[in-house]
């Protein structure tokens, strides 16, 4: 891996991957929110986890990334959805709450932050930028397996990138409605 200096840092962060992780956020909210309540347990096969399982560890993994990154160090149990959050759209708007404390922290990091070695769970350390895009690779391949379980559980997908078949639907029920 080629390093990079404190300022080249900031800049990928700042003019790459801070927007994209905003624009993901937004995706996640809505896929996270589809869930229908309830078929919270949800599974398509039985190795898979629960629908319910998986809208909570994309909402806290997602957050763990974020917090990990501004904290400088994986803490683990540092990020913990409360137990009284229980509804996919309690879990979403605890997510979008969450996300925007944890992002707004990492925009506050200096290059020098950014390229700290922060250690993963004793695996291996990598510069703390380079663990906004692990996260943000991690919770979309886990959006994309709770977005596949949307419709079998009689749930809509959302648009994630472009529009999908039941947002376009959504839209042109909207449009004759008007």
């Amino acid at each position: 891996m080629s390093e990079i200096n404190a300022e080249q840092a900031h800049l990928l962060v700042h003019n790459v991957l801070l927007g994209t992780l905003k624009n993901e956020s937004r995706t996640t909210r809505a896929v996270l929110a589809a869930v229908p309540k309830d078929r919270l347990d949800y599974r398509p096969d039985p190795s898979t986890r629960t629908a319910n399982e998986l809208l909570r560890h994309i909402a806290s993994a997602d957050n763990f990334f974020l917090k990990s990154v501004a904290d400088g160090a994986f803490v683990p149990g540092s990020v913990k959805i409360p137990d009284d959050v229980k509804t996919p759209e309690e879990v979403a708007e605890w997510y979008g709450q969450e996300h925007a404390k944890n992002f707004e922290a990492v925009s506050q990091l200096s290059g020098e932050q950014l390229i700290r070695m922060v250690d993963f769970r004793g695996a291996f350390q990598r510069p703390a930028y380079v663990f906004l895009q692990a996260g943000l690779l991690h919770v979309v391949h886990h959006r994309g397996q709770l977005s596949t379980y949307l419709r079998p559980m009689g749930g809509k997908v959302p648009a994630i990138y472009g529009e999908s078949f039941d947002s376009a639907e959504a839209k042109k029920a909207a449009q004759a409605v008007a």
